[in-house]
C-alpha cells in the first residue's frame, strides 16, 4: 500500500479500522517531501519534525480515547499567505521573509480544532500576483507531470503539492482562478467557493473583494469533506455570510439527470486550445450520456470581465499593500537618510516585478482624474457581470468552461510577458468579479500527457450543486485511476 497515493476519506477509513495509525501516515508524508521535494520545489518552510511530534503525541491521546475532531491526524500542506501562529508567514515575498505570525487564520484554527497536522507552508506567486508561481522570490514550484512546465498560480506549491503526494490536501486561495487554474494544470480538484461562505480573516489580502479560501484535493469527496470544514460564519470578517451549516458530503450521488448544464459559446472561442476543446466536449457527452440537459448559450462577459477584474484587482492590492512600509513588521532597508527613503527603498528592493506592476496600475486607477474612468466604471461592469450570471442560473443549474484554455506552458514561456499571462486568467476571473461558486476537475489529458480541466460554475451558495455534479463526471472517467503524474524532466 502506497499511503501518500491514497485520498483523504481512504486515509480517514484505515485509521479507524487500525489499519494505519497516525504515525504510519506522517512518517510515509516526511519520506516522500524527503524523496520529492527536491524536484517539485513545493514547500517554503517545511514543518515535517514538528508533524512527527505531533503525530506521536495524537497516536498516544488516540489509543487513551482522548481524541477529538473527525479528522484527527490527518496532515495538510497551507499556502503560504494564511496567518499560522508561530510559524513564518512569507507570501513567498522578500518583504515579509522573516515576518512569524502572531495569530492564526479563522480556517487554520480549524483545522487545528480538528487535530490536523501541518506539514508545512506551500510556495506561491508573490502576494498571489500570478498564474504560474514563477513570481515568488524563493524558488520556482516546477509540475509534477513535466518538471519543465509550471504548475499554476498562484497556489501552484498547493496544488503541486497535492499532485505529486507530498501532501493528501491543502489549502490555496482564489482571487481570480489561483485555485482552479493551478488545480486544472496539475490534475487535480480546486474548488473555489463562494464569496463569503469561507472566513477570509487572517488571509493576506490581494484583492479584498475577490479573495476566497477554499480546498485542493486529490477528489470530489476529499473537497466536500474540507469544505465542511473551512465553511462558517466568522464575526472577526465582516463579509462572511451567516448562514446554516450544510454536510457537502451528502451531496454526492451519482446522479445528475435532469439537471440543465449551460455551455457559454464565448468559453469555446479563439485561444483554446485545440485538446482542451475536445476534452471538454467528451466531457460534455458524458453528461449527456448521464442524463443531463446540456444546452449552448450566449454569455458574453468574459472580454469584459478580465479588464474589470485587473482594475478592480490592482485597485485593492496597491491600496491593501500600503502597509507593507519597511516600519513596522516587515523588510526595511539596511542604508536610508530620511523616512521617506525607507519606504521608497525598503518596497523598491522587497517587492517583486510582478507585485511592484500591479501597484502601480492600481495606484493609477484610484487616482484623482481617472478613477471615474476606470475603477468606478470596472465596478459597473462587475454588476453587469453579476446580472449575466444571474440570467444564466434562471435557466441553467451549473455553467461548464474550461478551467484554462491551455494546459500547463512551459517554465520562462510567458513571465516576461504579463498581458499573454493576465489573458490565461479568461476562463476563471469572472467567477470572482460575480462572487460565485466554482470548482475545476481533471477531465482528460492532452498528446503530451498533461492534464487538462474542467470548470462547473454555480449559483451563489451553490456548492452542493457544482459538487454533485463533478462528483458524478468524476465517478465515470475515473481520472486518478487512469492517469498519474511522470515527474518528467
Amino acid at each position: 500500500m502506497n499511503i501518500t497515493e491514497l485520498t483523504v476519506h481512504e486515509l480517514k477509513e484505515k485509521l479507524e479500522n487500525r489499519e494505519l495509525t497516525i504515525l504510519d501516515i506522517t512518517k510515509a508524508y516526511k519520506d516522500r517531501i524527503e524523496e520529492k521535494e527536491n524536484e517539485v520545489q513545493a514547500f517554503v518552510t517545511i514543518l515535517t519534525e514538528q508533524a512527527m511530534e505531533q503525530a506521536k503525541e495524537l497516536q498516544e491521546k488516540v489509543e487513551k480515547g482522548e481524541i477529538e475532531g473527525n479528522f484527527a491526524g490527518i496532515p495538510i500542506g497551507i499556502k503560504d499567505n494564511l496567518c499560522t501562529k508561530g510559524i513564518k508567514t512569507t507570501c513567498s515575498s522578500k518583504m515579509l521573509e522573516n515576518f512569524v505570525a502572531p495569530y492564526d487564520a479563522t480556517v487554520v484554527e480549524k483545522l487545528n480544532e480538528e487535530n490536523i497536522i501541518n506539514l508545512g507552508k506551500l510556495n506561491m506567486d508573490e502576494f498571489a500576483m500570478g498564474g504560474s508561481t514563477e513570481y515568488s522570490y524563493f524558488k520556482k514550484t516546477r509540475n509534477p507531470w513535466n518538471l519543465n512546465k509550471v504548475p499554476g498560480g498562484s497556489s501552484g506549491g498547493s496544488a503541486a503539492a497535492v499532485a505529486a503526494g507530498l501532501v493528501p490536501w491543502a489549502l490555496g486561495s482564489d482571487t481570480g482562478g489561483s485555485i482552479r487554474q493551478p488545480a486544472s494544470f496539475c490534475g487535480v480538484v480546486g474548488l473555489k467557493p463562494t464569496y463569503g461562505l469561507v472566513s477570509r480573516y487572517g488571509l493576506v489580502a490581494f484583492a479584498s473583494s475577490l479573495d476566497q479560501v477554499g480546498p485542493i484535493t486529490k477528489d470530489v469527496r476529499d473537497a466536500a469533506m474540507l469544505l465542511n470544514i473551512l465553511a462558517g460564519y466568522d464575526e472577526k470578517d465582516t463579509t462572511s455570510s451567516k448562514r446554516d451549516k450544510v454536510d457537502y458530503t451528502k451531496a454526492l450521488k451519482n446522479e445528475v439527470k435532469g439537471l440543465k448544464i449551460g455551455v457559454p459559446k464565448e468559453f469555446f472561442g479563439e485561444g483554446i486550445q485545440k485538446e482542451v476543446k475536445e476534452s471538454l466536449e467528451q466531457a460534455i457527452e458524458k453528461y449527456k450520456e448521464l442524463g443531463a440537459e446540456v444546452e449552448e448559450f450566449s454569455l458574453d462577459i468574459s472580454q469584459y470581465a478580465l479588464a474589470a477584474y485587473y482594475i478592480i484587482a490592482c485597485a485593492e492590492a496597491s491600496s491593501n499593500l500600503g502597509r507593507f512600509d519597511g516600519i513596522r513588521y516587515t523588510y526595511r532597508t539596511p542604508e536610508f537618510n530620511s523616512l521617506k527613503e525607507i519606504y521608497k527603498k525598503s518596497r523598491s528592493e522587497a517587492f517583486g516585478a510582478e507585485v511592484k506592476r500591479r501597484i502601480i496600475l492600481g495606484t493609477y486607477v484610484l487616482s484623482s482624474g481617472y478613477y471615474d474612468a476606470y475603477y468606478k466604471k470596472a465596478q459597473q461592469v462587475r454588476t453587469l457581470v453579476m446580472n449575466e450570471f444571474n440570467k444564466g442560473f434562471e435557466k441553467y443549474d451549473v455553467i461548464l468552461t474550461p478551467t484554462s484554455p491551455t494546459v500547463a506552458f512551459d517554465i520562462g514561456s510567458k513571465s516576461n510577458n504579463p498581458l499573454e499571462m493576465y489573458l490565461a486568467d479568461i476562463c476563471t476571473v469572472s467567477v470572482n468579479v460575480a462572487g460565485l461558486p466554482g470548482i475545476s476537475i481533471p477531465c482528460g489529458v492532452d498528446q503530451e500527457g498533461m492534464p487538462i480541466g474542467m470548470q462547473l460554475i454555480g449559483n451563489k451558495f451553490g456548492e452542493e450543486t457544482i459538487l454533485k455534479v463533478a462528483y458524478a463526471f468524476e465517478q465515470e472517467i475515473k481520472f486518478r485511476e487512469n492517469y498519474k503524474p511522470e515527474f518528467k524532466s
